[in-house]
């Protein structure tokens, strides 16, 4: 390259350097070798280095690069593409910051037959766009390289984002984009009927209560939904739970995907290997099983934790003798029960209830606390 630049009459001076090349070598970063690392690093990192360095005394006007959104908000599977367009970005705000001329063009994707997307397939398509990432038509594109050469700043990010498509998937939303992306509080994970659960509650809030068959349950149609939503499918149905993950059609890209979709679902820190590790969705669903659901309550615990609530209710409570009585009765009936290896309950009636002269033969407060109190120590 130095003897290229060297080779530049002097009467026809170089005014201006424009940096178009890019490879991909995408995979999960496990797969990434030194050797697909320097792949994807070399035409870009290591060309525009060179580029800088070699012009650096030159009177240019123009020293433009073309980046990738990949290194703004990271990349399914392009960890090596990521790192090489974010060293572009940097280079720009460095040369920026020196005076020198710097504009770096963080590219969304284009449409398809046009640049590096001319290899992308309809799913690579429908995937991005799933993420609010449309491509950009090629008027687009120059109508957005004319505005950015118009403007002093060293990094742009042209790109066509649909903000309602990300707006409608909160829990996809980078922090990084929350300043575009205004959205409500985050989804709760639907139940096992296919509503929102009651609150908006958290995957671990809903599995807390369920048995462990309703948990595996719950979380089998959580991994078929996100795993039908990766894929494209209408419906999770076509999710079967014993098919392994390659033979419904993931790669490297779409497992990372759906590693991120289920990591938003369960806020849990998933591996970017999970499909692999776990290559069918029920492996998968038992291994999130292990990391998000609580260990089931036992019965006795249940109830110790009611009665726990129930104390705390009574010592805050403001009670008449009327509202004093009712509660000792019932707290009777209960004890009852109990006693009697939960029989059925004695339902009193208004006609029932003790006279008020006989309120103290009930129960009086600190007889009513004792009762709480018996019956915590014996669960």
């Amino acid at each position: 390259m130095k003897g290229l630049l060297a080779g530049i009459p002097a009467d026809r001076p170089l005014t201006g350097v424009v940096h178009t090349a890019g490879v991909l070598d995408d995979g999960v970063i496990g797969s990434l070798t030194p050797e697909r690392l320097d792949t994807v690093l070399r035409p870009k990192a290591d060309a525009v280095a060179n580029l800088h360095e070699l012009t650096r005394d030159a009177d240019l006007a123009a020293f433009v690069v073309f980046s990738s959104i990949a290194g703004t908000f990271g990349g399914a599977g392009q960890g090596n593409y990521s790192a090489a367009n974010a060293f572009l970005d940097a280079l720009a705000q460095h040369r920026h910051a020196q005076g020198l001329p710097a504009t770096s063009l963080a590219w969304g994707a284009w449409a398809p037959g046009a640049g590096m997307t001319s290899d992308l397939s309809e799913a690579d398509m429908q995937r991005m766009a799933r993420t609010g990432m449309l491509p950009l038509a090629v008027d687009q594109g120059l109508a957005l390289l004319d505005t950015a050469a118009g403007l002093d700043r060293p990094v742009f990010l042209p790109m066509n984002l649909d903000v309602s498509v990300l707006r409608d998937q909160p829990e996809l939303v980078t922090p990084m984009m929350r300043g575009l992306v205004r959205t409500t509080q985050r989804r709760a994970v639907e139940s096992p009927s296919g509503g929102a659960a009651p609150g908006g509650a958290s995957l671990a809030d809903q599995l807390a209560p369920l048995s462990t068959p309703d948990r595996e349950q719950l979380l089998t149609d959580v991994v078929a939904a996100q795993a039908a939503a990766v894929l494209g499918h209408a419906s999770a149905d076509d999710i079967e739970p014993d098919q392994a993950f390659k033979d419904l059609g993931f790669d490297s890209l779409t497992a990372v995907e759906l590693r991120n979709r289920l990591g938003a679902a369960t806020s849990v820190r998933l591996p970017a290997t999970l499909v692999f590790d776990y290559p069918t969705p029920l492996a998968l669903v038992r291994h999130l099983l292990e990391e998000i659901a609580p260990p089931e309550i036992s019965g006795a615990d249940s109830v110790g934790g009611e009665l726990d609530r129930l104390e705390s209710a009574l010592a805050s409570a403001s009670v008449d003798d009327d509202d004093r009585t009712r509660i000792a009765a019932r707290l009777q009936d209960l004890l009852a029960q109990v006693q009697d290896g939960a029989a059925a309950p004695v339902r009193r009636t208004a006609a029932a209830e003790p006279e008020d002269a006989e309120l103290d033969s009930v129960a009086s407060a600190d007889e009513l606390f004792d009762l709480i109190d018996k019956e915590l120590g014996s669960l």
